[in-house]
C-alpha cells in the first residue's frame, strides 16, 4: 500500500486505483473505460514503480479469453531509490534532448517534444532496483509512440525478458542501442527504420509509384538498390 500511494503518475495511478476497488483490470478496462490502446505498457507502468502484477484469464463480452492483472507476491515487491521510473519528467527529457537532439532513436527523425516519450534503455522488468547504482541519463533514450510501443512488444515476447533477465543480452540488443547492436531480441536480425518527413515525403510518393510499376513493394526494392549500389566499385 505504501508503494500504491506513492506513485502519483496518471496512467500507473488509474491502474493501481482500479484493482485496489474492483481486484483486478482486464485489458478491455484498459481500452474502453481509460482509452488505453496498449494495455500491457500501463500495466508495466505499474511493474516499474516496484508493485508485482500477475496476468490471469477471463471472459471478456464477447465471450473471448482476453488478459487480466491483479496484484501480485506482496515479498515481490521492490523498494530503494530505483524501484521503478518515479518521476522521468521535463529535466530529464530537456537533458535527452541536448544530448542526442529532438528525435526518436529508434527512427531517427525529429519530432516535436510533446511526442517523445523518455525511456529505460534496458527494461526495469530485467534491470530491476539495482540498489547503491546511480542512474545517468545514457541510461535512457527518446522515443515517439510509435517505436515505444514496438520496442514494448518486441520486448514483452523475449526469452531474455520472460525468463533470462541477463543484462548483458539487453546490451548488445538492437531496442537498447539501436546505433550499435548485435541482435533484435535475441533473433539475428537486422533493422534500418526509415521515415520520409515534410519535403522527403515527395520522394517516397516517388518511389511509391515506382514500386507500383515494377510491382514491388517499398522495403525490398530499397534493399535491392541499396545492394546495387554496395555492387558498384569506388573506381566505377
Amino acid at each position: 500500500m505504501k508503494l500504491c500511494k506513492a506513485v502519483k503518475a496518471k496512467r500507473p495511478r488509474t491502474v493501481i486505483t482500479h484493482i485496489l476497488k474492483h481486484g483486478s483490470i482486464t485489458t478491455q478496462d484498459l481500452k474502453e473505460k481509460y482509452g488505453y490502446n496498449h494495455p500491457p505498457r500501463a500495466v508495466r507502468d505499474v511493474k516499474e514503480h516496484g508493485i508485482p502484477i500477475e496476468m490471469f484469464r477471463v471472459e471478456g463480452s464477447d465471450g473471448r479469453k482476453i488478459a487480466a492483472y491483479r496484484f501480485g507476491d506482496p515479498s515481490k515487491a521492490r523498494f530503494g531509490s530505483q524501484a521503478g521510473r518515479t518521476v522521468l519528467g521535463h529535466e530529464l527529457k530537456q537533458k535527452l534532448i541536448e544530448l542526442r537532439g529532438q528525435r526518436c532513436e529508434i527512427y531517427t527523425a525529429p519530432f516535436p517534444a510533446r511526442e517523445l516519450q523518455i525511456d529505460h534503455r534496458i527494461p526495469f522488468e530485467v534491470l530491476g532496483d539495482v540498489r547503491g547504482a546511480e542512474t545517468s541519463v545514457e541510461d535512457y533514450m527518446l522515443l515517439c509512440g510509435s517505436a515505444n510501443r514496438a520496442k514494448s512488444w518486441s520486448c514483452e515476447h523475449c526469452l531474455n525478458w520472460l525468463q533470462l533477465k541477463r543484462l548483458e543480452i539487453c546490451r548488445t540488443c538492437y531496442w537498447a542501442f539501436p546505433e550499435n547492436y548485435n541482435h533484435v531480441a535475441m533473433r539475428q536480425i537486422r533493422r534500418a527504420e526509415i521515415l520520409w518527413t515534410e519535403s522527403e515525403v515527395e520522394i517516397n510518393e516517388k518511389l511509391k509509384q515506382q514500386t507500383i510499376e515494377l510491382q514491388k513493394n517499398i522495403p525490398s526494392y530499397v534493399k535491392e538498390i541499396i545492394e546495387q549500389h554496395l555492387r558498384i566499385k569506388p573506381d566505377g
